[in-house]
């Protein structure tokens, strides 16, 4: 255990455990601050995650510790060798250099994620079975399916993108899965919208399966997931930085191709248009 990211060995803490969702947002907050995680006192923890201090101690009974010093006191055992927190570490950095940092270690972990490379193979296989094959952000998500989508409809024959809720979303996708989609692809980011969970639940209710990237396992939309794999946004700016499921989605993108025998011809068809046109300037 001692060999993999904090992050990683939080979320293998945190695995089959049933947790309220006041739990799972203290979860959400260690894994987000894992390096820091078995350095923060319970009033450290309950202020990043927003919550009480005895919830904080309430959360770590239900992990079957005896307190959250104990949790605390394991949390330290199993980190490796002369790790210590990362509070005093990133004083010399001002805050843009910091950002980058997180962003920076974010990715480290979606790499060491990725080691394991069985759940994007399978997303990857789901994403090129799909006829057509719906792909939905709403807000803070928009970018990531609208990115992934443009790209998608290279080497995919049918690609809709959902990226603007309201009433008329159950509608198309209700038009995909009469026109036999199998599979949503959500890009799920802080702050989730209702809609999206809502979205994801109809989805399911009507028989497609759900892949989801989102910055946690314990994100909302996790409960209405097929599959989910994780990728953590930054927070050290005003507004949340998506390096990590961007990256994450050009994998999927790169698993999906591998899915599809003609994705390199349709691709070399493409490039033939684009030069016929004039369509890029070299």
């Amino acid at each position: 255990m001692s060999g993999s990211s904090p992050a990683a060995r939080l979320q293998r803490l945190f695995e089959g455990q049933r947790l309220t969702p006041t739990q799972r947002r203290i979860a959400h907050s260690m894994v987000r601050r894992a390096a820091d995680a078995p350095f923060l006192s319970s009033v450290e923890l309950a202020e990043l995650a927003g919550v009480s201090q005895p919830s904080v101690t309430r959360f770590a009974v239900a992990l079957g510790f005896d307190g959250y010093p104990a949790l605390r006191k394991h949390l330290r055992e199993v980190a490796p060798a002369g790790a210590e927190s990362g509070t005093g570490t990133e004083e010399s950095f001002n805050e843009y250099q910091q950002a980058v940092r997180a962003e920076i270690e974010n990715l480290r972990q979606l790499s060491e994620l990725l080691a394991d490379p069985a759940p994007v193979e399978r997303a990857g296989r789901l994403l090129a079975a799909s006829g057509p094959l719906l792909v939905l952000g709403l807000r803070a998500a928009s970018s990531q399916a609208r990115g992934f989508g443009y790209f998608a409809a290279k080497v995919h024959p049918d690609v809709r993108v959902l990226d603007e809720g309201g009433s008329m979303l159950h509608d198309r996708i209700d038009a995909a899965r009469s026109a036999g989609a199998s599979v949503l692809l959500c890009f799920a980011l802080p702050r989730y919208p209702r809609e999206a969970v809502d979205a994801l639940a109809y989805a399911r209710a009507q028989g497609l399966t759900v892949v989801t990237v989102a910055d946690s396992a314990f994100a909302p939309v996790a409960a209405h997931s097929d599959l989910l794999i994780p990728a953590a946004v930054g927070t050290g700016l005003a507004f949340d930085t998506a390096c990590a499921p961007m990256l994450l989605g050009r994998v999927l993108l790169e698993a999906m191709c591998d899915g599809l025998p003609d994705a390199q011809a349709r691709l070399e068809e493409f490039d033939a248009r684009a030069a016929a046109r004039g369509l890029f300037v070299e």
